[in-house]
């Protein structure tokens, strides 16, 4: 009894192989990319074509499966927040050994096998891209990123800046300064003169 679904994208049936080391058959396949194929910030969305490019062989262990798959990437600038859109291949090879194989599980490297003579390419996939992901993706390799105080994307306006910020100590001094380049005639707005004394009428 296998724990596979032989019907589901990713499940591959060896059967035909025969456990004849040596023999092989290639398959190509269009099939829909599993959910969180990726990191947080860049994955192949779920539902996707992913496609597959390959060749399983027949070894005394077990399957042998090697080629690559190809897929489209979607996420954002790690710097920028820039929507970033690219396609991605891989090269992918697993041994998965027979499920009465004596080969036992290695709690670090991890043992994939066959259920029966299904299986899953599933966690292949996901090691091939995941792996293959940068951990900080950049819309470019010089992306300046975004402005600190006001978050502009500096890529768009090199010479974008701003004036440096008032020391505080000083903050005293220049509340002062603005005060008095403010209007301090007063007789410009017909207002009497310091002793309160009109100007004399001509004769």
């Amino acid at each position: 009894m296998t724990n596979l679904d032989p019907r589901a994208p990713l499940v591959l049936d060896t059967r035909e192989l025969g456990r004849r080391p040596g023999s092989q058959r290639e398959v190509d396949l269009s099939v829909p990319a599993p959910p969180e194929l990726g990191i947080e910030v860049l994955s192949v969305p779920e539902g996707s074509p992913v496609e597959l490019r390959l060749r399983l062989e027949a070894v005394m262990e077990g399957v042998l499966v090697t080629g690559t798959a190809t897929a489209g990437l979607e996420g954002e600038c790690a710097r920028c927040l820039e929507s970033l859109s690219e396609p991605i291949e891989v090269d992918v090879q697993e041994l998965f050994v027979y499920d009465d194989s004596d080969i036992e599980d290695d709690e670090e490297e991890g043992v994939f096998r066959l259920d029966g003579d299904l299986l899953d390419l599933e966690p292949l996939l996901r090691d091939g891209i995941v792996l293959s992901l940068p951990f900080q993706p950049l819309c470019r390799d010089d992306c300046p990123g975004l402005c600190i105080e006001c978050g502009a994307r500096l890529a768009d306006d090199p010479d974008h800046q701003h004036e440096e910020p008032i020391d505080p100590r000083w903050a005293g001094l220049t509340a002062l300064r603005e005060q008095s380049d403010g209007p301090s005639d007063r007789s410009a707005t017909g207002e009497a003169g310091p002793t309160g004394s009109e100007p004399k009428r001509s004769e």
